[in-house]
């Protein structure tokens, strides 16, 4: 299993400047080096965790607890980044962002069946898709990347697009890895069997594989046994 985003955090930063350290120079006051700045990249995905931490729902990831989106968000990235070493960064901003402010539409203002829930997601992939808009502009991306980064968080599969599919294999994997087991003493075979088959449906043979190596709850993995 690979560690989670959360685990894998970079660390907090050194001193915004450090002296230069000169002999001759001694005497005087050492000049401030500043640290590297950040690219547009590396603010978008500091932004988008700064949203997604105010998620007031918890999630137990291997007896740690984080903010839901937080630690969904970070997973699929981290999966994306399994997948595809070479992904493009307009995916791996829309994997970082696909679920941002997810939790300001509930799922109980639509109708509790299939209909349902599928009317939930769209409805939540706009507002997510907006949501990263507006911080990708601010940031000062150009319109045309933050089109690609809303039509791959909103769905909108070009033909044989590799994208889009990426991130449902990620989004999938993240689901499995992380999000299925608090669910399975809640619900019943029957419905965790079309769960898993409709998530099943959107993955691709690779992702296929991958989920066969996830250490998932022994009820799920007989189900999954049965899966074409």
């Amino acid at each position: 299993m690979i560690a989670t985003p959360a685990e894998r955090s970079q660390g907090a930063q050194n001193s915004a400047y450090e002296p230069l350290q000169c002999a001759f120079l001694s005497h005087r006051r050492p000049r401030r080096i500043p640290m590297k700045t950040q690219t547009p990249f590396e603010k978008a995905l500091k932004e988008f965790d700064r949203i997604n931490r105010q998620d007031h729902r918890r999630q137990r990831v291997r007896g740690k607890s984080y903010a839901r989106e937080l630690i969904f968000a970070q997973t699929v990235y981290a999966w994306v980044e399994r997948l595809d070493a070479s992904a493009s960064e307009a995916v791996k901003l829309a994997a970082r962002s696909h679920t941002l402010r997810r939790w300001e539409v509930p799922r109980d203002r639509y109708r509790m069946d299939a209909g349902g829930y599928h009317q939930w997601r769209e409805a939540t992939a706009a507002h997510s898709a907006e949501a990263a808009a507006a911080i990708l502009k601010r940031i000062g991306y150009s319109d045309p990347t933050i089109r690609e980064v809303q039509r791959i968080i909103s769905g909108l599969r070009l033909p044989k697009d590799p994208d889009t599919q990426l991130l449902e294999d990620a989004d999938a994997l993240a689901f499995l890895e992380i999000k299925l087991g608090d669910y399975v003493a809640q619900w019943d075979e029957v419905k965790i069997r079309r769960i898993l088959e409709g998530t099943w449906s959107k993955m691709s043979s690779l992702a296929r594989q991958r989920a066969a190596e996830l250490p998932l709850d022994p009820r799920v993995r007989m189900l999954m046994t049965d899966l074409k």
